[in-house]
């Protein structure tokens, strides 16, 4: 009886392992094997071949890696390429001066010649996956754990450059599983690549952070590039005479609309995941790592926001960072919330306790929770020691200007006047993505203040950097936060980097004594110093056991569940995910523009929740073409239950036959712990429907040649 109560009890517990519908992010290289049968049973029309082929056209090859950081899709056969609002925000804003305000007023280029190059952007298109696993494994026999890093490097280094000798690819190595498994991604890198157009922001951030990772949604998350290419359609660099890239595949365009329950997929680069996390790192998420990220970034958020609610011109030389900082830090905030909520925590342990009674009697795996325990009790108390670091001291504009002078010096102290070279022309563009201003200065001090304060408050005085103790006992040793505030003032007023010209100056001629003597130089030192002398071998002994614990974990776990298709964690590497047109509660699947327009007026002074006099009118007048639903509304957003996470922004949701009906951009609140946990139950994505951004760039836009080019399905 005993014995039959345990293996109920094993597999209860082991159901909270099983992948749960529609969860997972798999690679396309695997949906013939493990995902389609399961697509076709949800309403998949396609072959696994038109989802992912080498040798001829698939959707895979209207599927771009945006920048690094997001996903696009190609949308006609002259390489117009559609991607989130919020992805091609930089470019926007770059572009944009109170004189020619673009990112206020929107874009639409009327022609090729009026499409503005946008230096730096890129865009990379998979051209194939190969599994690598065993060439890897072979190398690693008998490799210390110490050693393992080094050495996938330099297998990952000759694999490359097998995969990349006498063509114009790049590739990378991906690790999977936490190292049970390799993967190799060959892709082809455009970077001539130019602004289209994109809406007003106050329709493509409709909502602002009131409204993000929020249900019900009204916003126009979308913005349009175009990839070129030489003449004989192969990526080059920026040139004139360069023409639109002819892809070998490009999504057409679903007006019909969709229904609830239609089959969705997404196809995109998602960033990273967790989902194997151990119960001990869930509760360090939680509690400690999560609300400092809040905390600091608020800081940042709070300083930038005063300065732009003055001034138009800093509004925009801001709009950006603040956008980034802004849209993580209600992440993190939401992640601690919903962490807790849906009791991760206590889900892990119920994982670990069934994994601890399978493993008993097994000598590879019954003392790995017990390693676990004692490597993040060891972890736990200088948990906050890079978070502050990275988060806090070196956020500030005038510590990135004193990292990437420390670089230039370094580089100099080398003596190799081709590096020299290339680290200058490297750090002049990074120094152009910092603006520099009087009113920003201002935010930049209060910044560099207040997170002194913080540090101070919340890092444990034995773990504090000796500097900390100098500054109270020289300015105020009765007042620590009177002390920081004089020592701020000392740095930002006889620091070469609080002031652009002579900062521009030392980089002009680079002079190691001017730098080694500046206030703020020693104060990054100092900080740096003291995490990488004291902390950082303590995090990288950290990071070395609990990775070849987690390794040992998932290669546990498929020996104690062998008949479960596991996937992968995100990590940057394409996948495809797929599910459902599903609503969520008792909220609706779809919102429309009637919506938009009652927020606006129940916002009214909010800038939120402001628009466009000319969106205003076409409302009035219905005046929508043949992108409304049956009921004459005007469709904005809508949710399916797919399983994404940051990186799959502007990533296409695509039909049953491969037409697209939308752009993920968004997760909802309740779900926020989706990055270390899948919650079935809530878990949904937040699409903008794609008749909404027809009607924006056909109508609103009044840029019908645009929607030319692409192939409409009515």
């Amino acid at each position: 009886m005993k014995k039959i109560y345990y293996m109920l009890a094993t597999i209860l517990l082991l159901s909270n392992f099983a992948a749960k519908a529609d969860e997972g992010m798999w690679i396309p290289l695997l949906l013939k094997k493990y995902n389609y049968e399961a697509m076709k049973a949800k309403g998949l029309k396609l072959t696994p071949e038109q989802l992912y082929d080498v040798n001829n056209s698939s959707l895979k090859d209207a599927i771009v890696w945006f920048n690094g950081g997001c996903t696009g899709e190609i949308i006609s056969m002259e390489g117009l390429v559609l991607t989130n609002h919020h992805c091609g925000y930089d470019a926007i804003a770059a572009n944009s001066s109170p004189q020619n305000n673009i990112l206020d007023s929107g874009f639409w280029a009327k022609n090729h010649g009026q499409e503005i190059p946008v230096p730096g952007m890129w865009v990379s298109i998979v051209q194939r996956i190969e599994d690598i696993s065993d060439k890897v494994m072979s190398e690693l026999k008998g490799v210390d754990e110490k050693d393992r890093a080094a050495k996938i490097q330099e297998v990952y280094k000759k694999l490359i450059t097998e995969a990349t000798k006498g063509n114009t690819y790049e590739a990378q190595c991906r690790e999977m599983f936490k190292g049970n498994a390799y993967y190799l991604f060959v892709f082809q890198r455009y970077n001539d690549i130019r602004l289209v157009g994109a809406p007003p922001q106050s329709i493509g951030k409709f909502g602002g952070e009131t409204d993000n990772w929020m249900w019900p949604r009204h916003t126009g998350d979308f913005s349009m590039f175009r990839i070129y290419a030489n003449k004989e359609n192969k990526a080059a660099g920026y040139a004139p005479d360069n023409v639109p890239y002819q892809p070998k595949h490009s999504l057409p365009i679903n007006i019909k609309g969709y229904k609830k329950g239609d089959f969705a997929m997404i196809y995109g680069f998602p960033g990273r995941t967790n989902r194997y996390e151990f119960s001990k790192g869930v509760q360090i998420t939680t509690d400690i790592i999560d609300p400092a990220i809040v905390a600091l970034r608020d800081v940042r958020l709070n300083a930038w926001k005063e300065q732009m609610n003055k001034d138009v011109d800093i509004r925009l030389k801001l709009s950006s960072d603040f956008a980034s900082v802004a849209n993580y830090w209600k992440y993190y905030a939401g992640e601690a919330e919903q962490l807790k909520k849906n009791k991760v925590y206590d889900i892990k342990i119920k994982e670990e306790l069934a994994f601890a009674k399978w493993a008993k009697e097994k000598t590879e795996y019954n003392k790995l929770l017990s390693d676990m325990d004692s490597t993040f009790a060891v972890f736990k108390p200088i948990s906050l020691q890079r978070i502050y670091i990275n988060e806090g001291i070196l956020a500030p504009n005038i510590s990135k200007y004193v990292s990437y002078a420390t670089a230039l010096d370094e580089t100099i102290q080398k003596g190799d006047a081709k590096k020299i070279a290339a680290t200058r022309e490297q750090l002049k563009e990074a120094i152009k993505e910092l603006p520099y201003a009087p009113m920003i200065a201002m935010a930049d001090k209060r910044i560099f203040d207040s997170i002194l304060v913080l540090y101070y408050n919340n890092i444990p005085k034995d773990q504090q950097v000796a500097l900390m103790g100098e500054i109270i006992n020289k300015y105020n040793s009765s007042n620590p936060r009177e002390a920081i505030r004089m020592y701020t003032d000392y740095v930002f007023a006889n620091s070469i980097f609080s002031d652009e010209a002579l900062m521009q100056a030392w980089f002009n001629n680079p002079r190691p004594a001017a730098l080694k003597n500046d206030p703020a130089y020693i104060h990054v030192k100092a900080f740096r110093d003291h995490y990488i002398n004291t902390f950082k071998p303590k995090v990288d002994k950290f990071n070395e056991s609990i990775s070849a614990l987690g390794r040992i974990y998932i290669k546990g776990l498929m020996e104690m569940n062998p008949k479960r298709n596991f996937y992968p964690d995100a990590n940057s590497s394409v996948r495809l995910t797929y599910g459902t047109v599903k609503p969520y509660m008792k909220y609706p699947l779809i919102t429309n523009l009637d919506e938009v327009v009652v927020k606006h007026q129940k916002n009214s002074g909010n800038p939120e929740f402001n628009v466009p006099q000319r969106l205003l009118d076409l409302h009035k007048s219905k005046t929508y073409g043949h992108y409304a639903m049956k009921d004459g509304k005007l469709p904005v957003a809508f949710l399916t239950d797919n399983d994404i996470t940051g990186g799959n922004s502007g990533s296409p949701v695509i039909d049953g036959e491969g037409r697209i009906i939308g752009l993920a951009f968004d997760g909802n609140w309740e779900a926020m712990s989706g990055n270390i946990h899948f919650d079935p139950a809530n878990k949904r994505t937040i699409c903008v429907d794609i008749r909404y951004v027809m009607f924006l760039i056909d109508i609103y836009g009044e840029a019908p040649h645009i929607v030319k080019e692409m192939k409409l399905v009515e």
